[in-house]
């Protein structure tokens, strides 16, 4: 039966195909025996593709379901046990559609605050890296002048010593010369 009961629900308003079957199947699944409103539903939509007016078809479906035993409690009745089918169903959908948010949504919610978290605790690190770095680079610029001090100092003391060193050198060359000269054998 479900696919006439999807002709006489699913093609209208250009409801959602998945969400139709599924409804559908549901008030098959639950369809009650004997002629009911669904069996009247497909009957009235017979009759207004025949160009009847909606309430000579509303007439005529239900005097022909009469003949079947149908009576407009009936009709009413089961009419609202389907609102019911459909309305377990929604509860259900509703169950399941809070699950998929919590699945889907929410999970990644939460995935996205912790990686968030974990963007703001790099940047912390990257923070304290750039410090080291720039403490580092001081030293090392401190430590550049003082390397060059202390090659500036080295350079005089060593010019100092071999000035100091060649002078004295020279004095004894020339006091050498002067014992040789000055000084007989």
């Amino acid at each position: 039966m479900s696919k006439s009961l999807k002709s006489i629900f699913g093609p209208h308003h250009g409801l959602d195909e998945k969400s139709v079957n599924f409804l559908i199947k549901a008030l098959d699944k639950n369809n009650l025996p004997g002629f009911d409103y669904l069996e009247f539903k497909q009957a009235l939509q017979a009759l207004q593709e025949m160009d009847m007016t909606e309430e000579t078809a509303y007439r005529s479906a239900y005097a022909t379901a009469t003949t079947v035993g149908l009576t407009r409690e009936k009709l009413l009745k089961t009419a609202d046990h389907y609102k019911k089918i459909l309305a377990n169903e929604k509860v259900q959908f509703d169950a399941a559609l809070q699950k998929q948010v919590k699945q889907r949504v929410e999970g990644k919610r939460s995935e996205v605050e912790k990686l968030r978290q974990q963007i703001e605790d790099y940047k912390k690190k990257i923070e304290q890296l750039e410090a080291k770095i720039e403490k580092s680079q001081q030293t090392i610029d401190q430590q550049d002048d003082l390397i060059q001090s202390a090659q500036d100092k080295i350079e005089t003391t060593k010019d100092g010593f071999e000035r100091t060193l060649q002078s004295i050198t020279n004095e004894i060359d020339r006091d050498i010369e002067n014992i040789e000269s000055f000084i007989p054998e």
